[in-house]
């Protein structure tokens, strides 16, 4: 039987300590959908190890509370909502969005109201999604969730997130979404096909990546793509840690966020969107208002399929890496090298912040 991998802090080459880096905590992550938690409603998310409930008040407003009871350290995801407090299922003790114990039901037998809390989160909704602020709650302010102009305001362009909970590092789902070497595993639907890297660079904590590629040929797929209005020869991509998007002339986008559940398991939200799509066979746009029923259908039938392939993928990666980590991997992509660097360098960053959390 093989070793299990080495930790982050026993790990010396470089393949070997991004697969056990943790992410950043101080940006925003995205958890859930927006309409998965309705008002009433508490669930558990977790983030690197750290369990977080989830909840939204009876005003409607979500909060995120650390996952435990201060009594008896119950999951508060195990009780009910009360108003816009969460309350533990056992003794019924009650605490506001603060992350103060704010009531309790039962005899205090001469005792004051104990003055014990748990950690707060920050919380906010955009593009559908619910983000977390998990690190230290005073940096907030300073990070944002990214700015996609393209989603915002009445003219915004449709878009329909889907996910995925693969069992995989989150540096494996970085590795395979920006390497295009990876044709070979979708040259059924060929969302690229011939690609050639023409740039990679590391600019601050991003490293932006373009490849000369054709885009969109599959055999369904294809025939959407409004090729008389975008230049389909050509992608720029960028990990911008701890995110990852890609541009097609500026008309087909995407971004990839990734929240790390732990050291093998990773959740996923992607958003797709396009400036247009052609109705098959005609040189005529679908109209704007029926491209969020469109999206609906392609990530059903063509989108989530395709990403599929990536999660068999990373899963089957990972059980290869625990079982023969040892040997050695000859990454010809030289952005691997990069996304990995960057990833490190991030996480070496965090464990050395005084007061970290």
């Amino acid at each position: 039987m093989s070793p299990a991998p080495p930790s982050f802090a026993e790990a010396r080459q470089r393949r070997l300590k991004v697969r056990a880096a943790g992410f950043d905590p101080d940006y925003w992550y995205a958890v859930e959908h927006e309409r998965a938690i309705r008002p009433g409603q508490v669930m558990e998310v977790t983030f690197w190890n750290r369990s977080i409930a989830l909840f939204r008040g009876e005003d409607g407003r979500l909060r995120a509370l650390e996952n435990r009871c201060a009594h008896r350290q119950l999951a508060l995801s195990l009780g009910t909502v009360e108003g816009c407090r969460l309350t533990c299922m056992y003794h019924g003790w009650s605490y506001d969005e603060s992350g103060q114990l704010a009531a309790v039901p039962h005899n205090l037998f001469g005792h004051p109201m104990p003055s014990v809390g748990v950690a707060a989160y920050p919380v906010q909704v955009r593009y559908g999604l619910v983000w977390i602020f998990p690190g230290d709650p005073a940096r907030a302010a300073e990070r944002r969730v990214p700015d996609i102009p393209e989603l915002e305001g009445l003219g915004r362009w449709a878009c329909v997130p889907l996910d995925f909970t693969w069992r995989a590092h989150h540096s494996m789902i970085v590795d395979n979404v920006s390497d295009f070497t990876h044709a070979w595993l979708h040259r059924k639907y060929q969302p690229f096909t011939g690609a050639e890297l023409t740039r990679c660079e590391t600019v601050g904590d991003g490293v932006y990546v373009s490849y000369r590629t054709e885009v969109g040929r599959g055999r369904v797929s294809g025939l959407f793509v409004d090729r008389r209005r975008v230049k389909t020869d050509a992608m720029d991509l960028c990990y911008d840690y701890p995110y990852q998007w890609s541009s097609t002339d500026g008309k087909i986008k995407h971004w990839c966020f990734s929240l790390p559940i732990d050291e093998r398991t990773t959740r996923t939200f992607f958003l797709f969107y396009f400036d247009s799509l052609r109705i098959p066979f005609t040189p005529l746009r679908i109209p704007r208002r029926l491209m969020t029923l469109v999206l609906r259908v392609a990530n059903r039938v063509l989108i989530a399929p395709l990403l599929r392939q990536d999660g068999r993928a990373v899963e089957a990666e990972q059980v290869a890496y625990e079982a023969h980590h040892a040997q050695p991997v000859p990454d010809l992509n030289p952005a691997v090298g990069l996304f990995q660097q960057l990833t490190i360098r991030k996480w070496e960053e965090h464990l050395e912040r005084p007061g970290r959390a």
